[in-house]
């Protein structure tokens, strides 16, 4: 090969290093500046009420990961009151800083005037740190976390949902009842921190399964071995955030991670989770935030979920 050859060659393999390292640095502006603040509204039906029963609406918020300063996000979560859902669903990792408790019950202050419940994720009990983002490819880790001086303030937090008549579903099972018909919920603490201990559903009197009634369980990490126990109890629904939708997706590909044992395919979106033979419909939530150590988002948008729940045919 002469000089002149190798020199054109070297030429042509730094231009495509410098447009590779121009895509990437755009592509991540576009990320952190841009799409992790275009919230949107996914909006779902589901057949799964008994038949002649009027429609509910279920908004599904998760993964919100509040930090002090984020206005535009707290407007947009304040502006959600105006779908007057019948029942509002939180599925856990709320705050992201120890000092956005206060922003984040004034932006759910509008939605805490409508009926809800709720589970916490492992951000809402600890503050995030700095990790090797290479990390999230090999799946979750076998090794403790130190958690030492992270804790949040997540009991005012959870205060004060409980006390604007939020119902706590952190191992917990509870009933409501809601335009006449009661909504069963069993929840778990936390399994991304193996914290979750399931309870089953509300017992009720001998003759409670004869009445009209839907069963809905509320995780915030989808873990297999979760979703597997709510299923072989047969509920009509399962909520579940925590995936951030894999966060940094490929388009026309989807996520690549799910940071958790869920398939990456399922890490966003309605689909339905198998189990004992029985096939359940399983909402994960792409969620609303970031952590704030990966303030990025790529070809994965923030979303809240407004679930319409209907009756089933006759």
């Amino acid at each position: 090969m002469d000089a002149e050859h190798l020199r054109k060659q070297l030429r042509t393999a730094g231009h495509v290093a410098l447009g590779v390292t121009a895509a990437g640095s755009a592509a991540f502006a576009y990320g952190s500046l841009i799409e992790r603040n275009l919230f949107g509204v996914r909006e779902e039906t589901l057949a799964i009420l008994p038949p002649g029963r009027r429609p509910l609406r279920i908004l599904h918020l998760s993964d919100i990961h509040m930090t002090p300063g984020q206005k535009r996000k707290q407007r947009w979560l304040r502006s959600l009151s105006s779908l007057e859902p019948d029942l509002v669903v939180n599925t856990g990792d709320n705050l992201s800083h120890r000092e956005a408790v206060e922003p984040l019950l004034e932006a759910l202050a509008p939605l805490r005037d409508f009926p809800g419940v709720f589970v916490p994720g492992s951000n809402d009990y600890y503050a995030p740190v700095l990790k090797n983002p290479f990390g999230y490819f090999a799946g979750p880790s076998d090794q403790p976390e130190d958690y030492a001086d992270r804790e949040l303030p997540w009991r005012h937090m959870h205060a004060t949902f409980s006390t604007s008549g939020w119902m706590d579903l952190t191992n917990r099972h509870q009933s409501m009842v809601l335009h006449g018909l009661r909504l069963d919920f069993t929840g778990v603490d936390d399994p991304h921190l193996e914290r979750d201990r399931y309870t089953g559903y509300p017992h009720g009197s001998s003759t409670s399964a004869e009445a009209d009634h839907v069963r809905i369980a509320v995780a915030h990490a989808p873990y297999q071995r979760v979703l597997d126990y709510f299923t072989a109890d047969d509920p009509d629904l399962i909520l579940a955030g925590h995936t951030h939708g894999g966060q940094v997706c490929i388009p026309g590909y989807g996520a690549l991670v799910s940071n958790c044992d869920l398939p990456t395919w399922r890490a966003k979106g309605l689909t339905y989770w198998e189990h004992a033979g029985r096939s359940v419909p399983l909402n994960v939530s792409a969620g609303l935030g970031t952590s704030r150590m990966a303030p990025v988002r790529f070809a994965c948008r923030p979303e809240a979920v407004l679930l319409t729940l209907t009756p089933r045919s006759a």
